[in-house]
């Protein structure tokens, strides 16, 4: 029988929804281990996590077993379904994230610049919006798709 080979690298970044400030200071690295967790499951170890209040970005190596949509899907239901306990008292709203997400191909020799770039969010994010910082992902990978009216829901 042959053997399948991988190395698949996806920086997927999505939102809260509506962008609420739900990713406190006090819950991130919860948030970041349960995620790492759930990708592990998948077989799609995480290099690194790193989020803003409003949004998170991930840089993972997807599993040879599982297709991005499934993967982003697991990942967004679960962290969802634990943060909802852990949010509502404090907005009086349910936690939840955007429908949509972003997810772009790594080269394994871009890993380091990436994982320096996600692990730098709060620095850029005094600059540029989370919103700005997509629009500039979505020009850099020439994704032409793109349509704010439903992405930004």
């Amino acid at each position: 029988m042959g053997q399948s080979l991988s190395q698949l690298y996806v920086h997927l970044t999505f939102s809260t929804k509506s962008r609420k400030p739900f990713i406190n200071p006090g819950i991130k690295k919860k948030l970041h281990a349960y995620i790492a967790g759930t990708l592990k499951h998948y077989e799609c170890p995480a290099i690194i996590i790193n989020s803003m209040p409003d949004h998170i970005h991930i840089l993972f190596r997807l599993s040879k077993n599982i297709a991005l949509a499934k993967i982003v899907e697991e990942v967004k239901k679960g962290s969802s379904k634990w943060m909802k306990p852990k949010t509502s008292e404090l907005h009086g709203n349910p936690f939840s994230w955007q429908i949509g997400y972003s997810a772009f191909s790594v080269s394994s020799s871009k890993l380091e610049t990436v994982k320096r770039y996600i692990s730098r969010q709060e620095e850029y994010h005094k600059k540029m919006s989370f919103k700005d910082e997509v629009e500039k992902f979505l020009s850099e990978y020439n994704v032409i798709e793109y349509n704010p009216k439903f992405y930004w829901k």
